[in-house]
């Protein structure tokens, strides 16, 4: 590896936001440290390997990333064999991670973390050999996040139409057997949570006792969701601790559905599950942090 070089992966289109001024300044920052800083913007054409492909030519043990949730995966997903520092940039439409890490603060405070040579070390969970660095969910939350994506209205209000409109068309309860360690779980459910952090890009509250760090993730099924509950969940924050709520730690499950349900990894719609096979990679990703 290469010590004096960065290279800096950016999602041009990510929030709305124009990244011309970001990049400058981490120019700039990265010149005062006698750095040399690379620049790779993707394009929504085989960026894994693009940026798989950036990575071999200047081998450097720093990547930074200017984009949100997905773009974040992105790059962990292209470089998770890599022995490489993350710096988070939270520019995006959904800063469910940078937000857990504590890393939504202001652009020059932002920019000096991500230079750090202090990390934690996060867990991330392979789901059906898929990469889920936070959130993903089966049931009615992945069925409103395809309504949203298929709808023409963007923004708050066209979020609000598409919760309306998934809870008027929900289908029924689904049965779903869940196998852990020592343990089965046997219920009917409308949703369910794998969680490794605690919120939704949007901020919501799902999982008070995630910690990204910890070696496990949780599961937290919702047997019963009424409106009142589903608000909660997509607009504010949910307690779970209800007689419709089972919450559980762990660090492998099998979960078996009667019928395939709605499945989202990370925001992103994956169609339909009806089994999934779970379990977490311990503290795989080392992601820049102010030491305490």
């Amino acid at each position: 590896m290469l010590k004096n070089n960065v290279i800096m992966v950016v999602n041009p289109v990510s929030g709305g936001i124009n990244k011309t001024a970001l990049i400058e300044q981490v120019f700039h920052y990265a010149q005062d440290l006698q750095l040399n800083l690379f620049c790779f913007e993707t394009t929504g054409n085989d960026d894994l390997q693009g940026i798989r492909d950036f990575y071999r030519q200047y081998r450097p043990e720093r990547v930074l990333i200017a984009g949100g949730d997905g773009t974040i995966k992105l790059v962990a997903e292209a470089l998770e064999n890599e022995d490489i520092i993350l710096g988070i940039l939270p520019v995006g439409s959904s800063n469910g991670l940078a937000t857990d890490l504590g890393l939504v603060r202001s652009e020059e405070e932002n920019i000096a973390i991500a230079f750090q040579n202090h990390f934690v070390a996060i867990d991330w969970i392979n789901i059906n050999g898929k990469m889920c660095l936070h959130l993903s969910d089966l049931g009615l939350n992945a069925e409103l996040i395809k309504n949203y994506h298929k709808s023409a209205i963007r923004g708050k209000i066209g979020y609000a139409l598409q919760v309306f409109n998934t809870l008027f068309n929900a289908e029924k309860s689904f049965h779903v057997t869940i196998k852990l360690n020592q343990q089965w779980i046997e219920t009917k459910a409308q949703m369910i949570v794998i969680a490794n952090s605690q919120k939704y890009g949007t901020g919501v509250v799902i999982n008070p006792i995630g910690i990204m760090g910890d070696g496990k993730f949780e599961l937290i099924i919702l047997k019963k969701i009424t409106l009142s509950v589903f608000m909660k969940i997509v607009m504010r924050q949910i307690t779970v601790s209800s007689k419709d709520v089972i919450v559980v730690s762990t660090d492998k499950a099998v979960i078996q559905i009667d019928r395939a349900v709605s499945f989202q990894i990370d925001g992103e719609f994956c169609g339909t599950e009806n089994h999934l096979d779970i379990s977490i990679i311990p503290r795989k990703l080392k992601v820049a942090m102010f030491k305490v």
